[in-house]
């Protein structure tokens, strides 16, 4: 594959420039999207990179061109796959109204989808290929970073007050979601048996920790319509 000097592109007009690079990230994003279902149907040792490319409608070498290897293009996959479902998990528990529905609509939102069984399977890797590690530790920290965001912005928003802080709640929900996934493919547990899993850990029984309407008491005669919980 020929490839485009620096000199080369410093010369270039500037529209040229910029549809090489509109061209590269799409071409990036074919190839993600094809590997992403081969991956998650055959596993990283089950499918070839000429598959890949054949599905994505492109050249083997352009799947070393912008990743490397095969192995850096699966990693790449799950992590942009579990980023996804995390954006969509959000927006989704967003529009509820109550915190169980909240935190009912971000665990089956979650766990629900193959995305972090994947992720797993990267991390796995990451074993065996120190170098791609970084990735999924930017991954790992985005999750975290990004769960944070959302949810002390639905606190502030909706006068939520928890006993755990934002950071701890949302980096303790991405621990939960990894553990049970990884225990619960392991035992070959369904999806309802997952959700069933997280919610029933992210309950009372974990550690009490409550999302309630600020203002709320904390009696223990009080009734249960008044205590609107989320734990997180």
């Amino acid at each position: 594959m020929k490839t485009t000097s620096a000199k080369d592109r410093s010369s270039a007009p500037k529209h040229a420039i910029r549809a090489t690079r509109t061209a590269g990230r799409q071409m990036r994003s074919r190839l993600l999207d094809a590997a992403s279902g081969l991956f998650k149907e055959r596993g990283v040792a089950g499918v070839s990179i000429a598959e890949i490319a054949s599905a994505a409608d492109a050249f083997p070498s352009q799947i070393t061109y912008y990743f490397r290897t095969k192995e850096a293009l699966f990693v790449e996959a799950a992590c942009r796959d579990v980023l996804y479902v995390a954006r969509a998990a959000e927006q989704n528990a967003g529009k509820q109204l109550s915190p169980n529905d909240y935190t009912r609509s971000l665990v089956e939102s979650v766990m629900r989808t193959d995305a972090v069984g994947f992720f797993v399977e990267a991390m796995t890797l990451t074993r065996r290929r120190q170098d791609l590690a970084p990735l999924v530790e930017r991954t790992v920290e985005r999750l975290h970073s990004e769960g944070l965001r959302a949810y002390a912005a639905e606190m502030i928003a909706r006068g939520w007050h928890s006993r755990l802080d934002p950071e701890t709640s949302a980096r303790r929900f991405w621990a939960i979601a990894i553990g049970v996934t990884i225990e619960g493919h392991a035992m070959g547990r369904s999806a309802d048996d997952l959700v069933a899993e997280m919610l029933r850990l992210l309950g009372p029984q974990a550690d009490g920790a409550r999302l309630r309407l600020v203002g709320a008491t904390d009696s223990s005669d009080e009734a249960p319509q008044d205590k609107m919980e989320k734990h997180q």
